[in-house]
């Protein structure tokens, strides 16, 4: 396929972009144009397969093929309206696929959507990991505050640990602290927090910032205390879950944070480098 060709096809693709219900979508009616089909009704035979891969795929239809109105011109002025389907970006690369690929539009299509739908895939789960990462290091930061502000208490070092292990167990339904790292398969020494989902995290830093919060204000001393208040906001944080159909216990454990935190760090790196590189490059352009 020639570049000129792939540019030209590339910009019709991405004009043809626009939003609908705050989803990037792509109008049938455009479509069927770039994809180079004559007719409406032989576009909307390919189209119906994309739909059916879509179902077998386990994807709700409705939430990607969404049925709409176009106004199309009809000479002297005039208009009438068609019927439009707005496309997600997953249902065009449903097209694609079910396109004939001896069509150079249909073999760009192909290629276009699934590089397109891949890098969302990409930043989709990027943003997931850093929001993880982000949830951990507040529970720390959340931990470190109620364990400086019960020590000056009385409760030391020690103490704080059997009340978050108590907290656990009353977060997780009877699951103290280690029962749920056998059950995740935890490695000795590493915390459980590391290994918890982001929900779980965020419930537990709720729990412990509840229990900072009403340690200063009630004006709590000693362990037996503290670590009654702590154990009831555990399980007014559970209780919410459950409300929710959620158990914590019942979460599958998630990827060991400080590796999320390595990967996340090494491709900040490689960015910077990339746009160091990039930036030379302008120079050294310029002073030519």
């Amino acid at each position: 396929m020639k570049k000129e060709l792939i540019a030209e096809l590339f910009e019709k693709f991405e004009r043809a972009c626009y939003i609908f219900n705050n989803v990037e979508c792509w109008s049938a009616r455009e479509l069927q144009e770039i994809l180079n089909y004559t007719k409406w009704d032989n576009f909307l035979n390919v189209i119906e397969k994309a739909k059916k891969g879509c179902i077998n795929a386990g994807a709700n239809e409705n939430d990607h093929f969404a049925g709409i109105g176009k106004m199309i011109n009809i000479g002297k002025g005039g208009k009438r309206e068609v019927d439009d389907i707005a496309l997600t970006r997953y249902a065009c690369y449903l097209i694609a696929q079910n396109g004939d690929p001896a069509k150079n539009e249909i073999a760009f299509a192909q290629t276009y959507f699934a590089v397109q739908t891949r890098k969302q895939e990409i930043i989709e789960k990027r943003l997931l990991d850093i929001a993880r990462v982000s949830a951990r290091e507040k529970l720390s930061k959340s931990e470190k505050k109620l364990s400086g502000i019960i020590y000056e208490r009385g409760v030391d070092e020690k103490g704080f640990a059997i009340i978050r292990s108590k907290g656990d167990e009353a977060l997780f339904g009877g699951n103290n602290t280690q029962m749920m790292k056998r059950k995740y398969n935890i490695p000795e020494g590493r915390p459980l927090a590391d290994f918890l989902p982001t929900l779980t995290i965020k419930a537990k830093d709720f729990a412990t910032e509840l229990t900072s919060h009403n340690v200063i204000e009630k004006d709590l001393q000693g362990y037996n205390q503290i670590s009654n208040e702590h154990v009831d906001n555990n399980l007014a944080v559970r209780k919410i879950l459950k409300e929710r159909d959620v158990q914590p216990e019942s979460l599958p454990p998630a990827e060991d944070v400080k590796k999320v935190k390595r990967k996340l760090e090494s491709e900040e790196k490689k960015v910077s480098k990339d746009v160091k590189k990039l930036k030379g490059k302008e120079s050294n352009r310029d002073k030519n």
